[in-house]
């Protein structure tokens, strides 16, 4: 008895100790750590929401419903009047009060029967609005054809009386999930976490700020979006409490340089350590120059900037003046062809 006693004793004793080590480290990696949380780069494999779908009607509009053209509508509310027992035929029916809709909707990970989830409706017919309206009890399925939530409720719509896009509205909470997604952690011998952006340096971080958590080489990188963490063995049966730490480990981001320019607008998205090397551009009455002697006697406005300088520099030495954002767009391609742009440009 002594014996056994000592051995449970030990195990127990092993145990907290390697929780109680994982969760100092976490801390203390969290208070010095200037990166982001896994929990914000990185997704777990089998994490995931699921889309549901499915078709109804919307009842009670003021005239401002589906024309008899849309013979859907009157072919639904046909069936649904029978399956209520009423018999009418579908000839008969007058819809500019009814309108025939999609409905979509997020079931998210691990929703459970009972809980509400928010709804998406969108007119498939001629209806002018849906403003007013009530979706009768509707079947909401997922891409394997089950029943996974039942959607009804008033429909809102959204917006100022100008921005208003009334064929399409929102019910909050208007589904009641019926059916769950089956996720199950217990018993796993591997977490797999998945960058939402790939990035072999960050991959790299990853894998070793988790194996400084664990204290081994549990993490291995599969490619420059995928690690895979083996489940300690204290960590047995209590994945929840591995994935909790995981996720909320700091790791520091890395990415390529990227300047995302808005041609409507004028807008510029950058990062803060872009810079330009040696060049020089005319475009129109403008002349920039990078680097090297500033010349004298050239027409236009000239634009001298020094070697090294930065992009954010560079815009905000246009914009003053008075660059326009069409021409903003075609200086910067310019500059992206010469190579001094040594990151990647996104028009949108």
């Amino acid at each position: 008895m002594k014996n056994g006693s000592r051995a449970g004793v030990s195990v127990s004793g092993r145990r907290g100790l390697f929780l109680l080590v994982v969760l100092t480290a976490w801390l203390a990696m969290g208070a010095t750590s200037q990166g982001a949380r896994i929990k914000d780069l990185a997704v777990v494999k089998g994490v995931r929401d699921n889309q549901l779908v499915g078709y109804g009607l919307v009842v009670g509009l003021k005239g401002t419903g589906d024309s008899n053209r849309a013979s859907f509508t009157t072919q639904g509310l046909a069936n649904m009047l029978e399956n209520l027992g009423v018999h009418v035929a579908k000839d008969d029916l007058r819809v500019k009060n009814v309108a025939g809709v999609m409905i979509t909707a997020k079931l998210p990970a691990f929703a459970k029967p009972g809980q509400k989830i928010d709804v998406l409706l969108s007119s498939l017919g001629d209806a002018r609005s849906l403003q007013g309206g009530n979706l009768v009890a509707t079947q909401l399925k997922g891409l394997d054809n089950m029943i996974y939530a039942m959607a009804q409720g008033a429909v809102v719509i959204g917006g100022t009386d100008e921005q208003k896009h009334e064929t399409v509205g929102r019910i909050p909470g208007g589904a009641t999930v019926e059916k769950d997604v089956p996720v199950s952690w217990v018993g796993r011998e591997t977490i797999t976490l998945t960058l939402n952006n790939q990035d072999f340096t960050t991959v790299s971080r990853m894998v070793r700020s988790v194996d400084s958590l664990l204290g081994g080489p549990y993490a291995v990188a599969r490619d420059g979006a995928t690690v895979d963490v083996k489940v300690p063995e204290l960590f047995k049966n209590n994945e929840v409490s591995l994935l909790a730490a995981l996720e909320n480990l700091e790791v520091e981001p890395d990415s390529i340089a990227r300047v995302i320019l808005d041609e409507r607008t004028g807008t510029v998205v950058m990062g803060d350590n872009i810079r330009l090397g040696r060049m020089a551009l005319s475009h129109g009455n403008l002349s920039i120059k990078v680097g090297g002697e500033e010349a004298s006697g050239e027409q236009g406005s000239l634009l001298t900037i020094e070697h090294g300088t930065s992009l954010g520099e560079v815009v905000r030495a246009l914009n003053s003046i008075g660059v326009t954002p069409r021409d903003m767009v075609s200086i910067f391609q310019s500059i992206k062809a010469s190579g001094a742009l040594q990151a990647e440009l996104e028009i949108i």
